[in-house]
């Protein structure tokens, strides 16, 4: 059973936070400092920070311990790392954040404004719009691509940065615990809870996966999974097909 490695627990007199930020890690100890750094003003104002690490053979947990609330150990996979974090997580509103992604100026406002009721729709749930940034030209047509495939299907990515109230997460049985496409399918399940608050504001995301392999070799390889695990082929099938065309 995980464990956490570092941390702060609630006592009676203390508040519970505005809301629990979960960053998921494996390896990223050379950009991880810069990334926690920038939460460090969210966490004064009353958010909780808490980084799951996936068994790292990095310093990543090192680093991580002075700017998190909570560091916890997870078997590798975003899937679980993101599920210990939502169960050691003290408030009502959960934001799922990888580790190389930047939350837009006004993030904590704008989830409580979007999770409030509404007399005319009211969301459980809901991602912000992504800017992806590197060296590719391409990054700003795929940054729209995905924006508007997301407005599109109601269906989010990890990278932009997915929130969600605490029961709706409970309520739809969390991420689950495969591979790859552990995003889409908890998509899947919220948008029968309500569509997605589709917010404007951009997360700025790394783009090194389409530096690194060409940014139409990976937009024509994640299309290809995306569809294949429409038509039902396995999360662990596609993740050694993933694997070998890295």
């Amino acid at each position: 059973m995980p464990t956490p490695r570092e941390g702060r627990l609630l006592n009676s007199a203390e508040k519970p936070p505005r809301l629990s930020i979960v960053v998921p890690v494996l390896n990223e100890a050379l950009t991880l400092a810069q990334h926690l750094t920038a939460l460090q003003s969210l966490r004064a104002q009353g958010v909780e920070v808490l980084v799951v690490d996936g068994e790292s053979g990095d310093d990543s947990i090192r680093v991580a311990k002075p700017l998190a609330d909570r560091v916890l150990s997870s078997p590798p996979g975003r899937g679980v790392q993101m599920n210990v974090g939502a169960q050691h997580a003290s408030a009502s509103t959960l934001l799922f954040l990888h580790a190389d992604t930047q939350l837009p100026e006004g993030a904590v406002e704008q989830i409580t404004h979007a999770m409030k009721p509404h007399a005319i729709k009211t969301h459980a749930w809901g991602r912000f719009d992504i800017q992806l940034s590197g060296r590719s030209g391409w990054l700003p047509v795929v940054s729209w691509m995905m924006n508007k495939r997301s407005r599109l299907t109601g269906i989010a990515t990890g990278d932009q940065g997915i929130f969600m109230s605490a029961r709706t997460f409970k309520a739809v049985g969390g991420f689950p615990e495969q591979p790859l496409m552990e995003d889409i399918e908890l998509s899947k399940r919220l948008k029968r809870v309500s569509p997605p608050a589709c917010l404007t504001a951009k997360v700025i995301s790394s783009g090194r996966r389409w530096d690194q392999y060409g940014a139409w070799k990976t937009i024509r390889l994640m299309w290809r999974l995306r569809y294949r695990y429409w038509r039902g082929v396995s999360a662990t099938q596609l993740a050694k097909e993933y694997r070998n065309a890295r």
